[in-house]
C-alpha cells in the first residue's frame, strides 16, 4: 500500500451559496490524497493506479459545479476518484475557498473530508 497526493491544485469556481459567488466565482485550492493499495512489481503503470487522471478529473467536477457548498463538492470529488480504480482505497480532499465573503480577516477557509 502506497499514497498519492496532489497538492494545492488551483482552480476558479462558481459555487457558493451567495448569488454573487455563482457570477463572479472564487479561488479554490484542493489538495487530495489516496491510499492505493497496490504494489508496482515492475516499471509498467499498468500495475499501479496513474494518478495522471486525477487532476483532469477534479478540474472537470470543479469547473460544471454550480453547487452551493464545498462540502458537496468534496464529495463528488471522492466518488469520482474512487471510481477511477478498484485500488484505490481510503480517499481524503481538503478543498480551500480563497478570498471569502466574510467581513473580517484571514486567508481562506477550509474544509477536509475522508471515504
Amino acid at each position: 500500500m502506497y499514497t498519492i497526493k496532489l497538492n494545492n491544485m488551483q482552480f476558479h469556481a462558481h459555487i457558493g451559496v451567495l448569488p454573487e459567488e455563482k457570477v463572479v466565482g472564487q479561488a479554490l485550492q484542493i489538495d487530495l490524497v489516496t491510499e492505493i493499495d497496490a504494489e508496482p512489481k515492475d516499471d509498467q503503470l499498468s500495475t499501479t493506479v496513474s494518478y495522471g487522471d486525477f487532476y483532469q478529473h477534479v478540474q472537470q467536477i470543479v469547473t460544471n459545479s454550480r453547487v452551493n457548498l464545498i462540502e458537496t463538492l468534496a464529495q463528488s470529488i471522492i466518488s469520482t476518484i474512487k471510481s477511477l480504480d478498484n485500488r484505490i482505497g481510503k480517499t481524503t480532499v481538503k478543498i480551500r475557498k480563497v478570498g471569502l465573503p466574510i467581513d473580517g480577516i484571514m486567508d481562506n477557509v477550509e474544509i477536509e473530508m475522508e471515504r
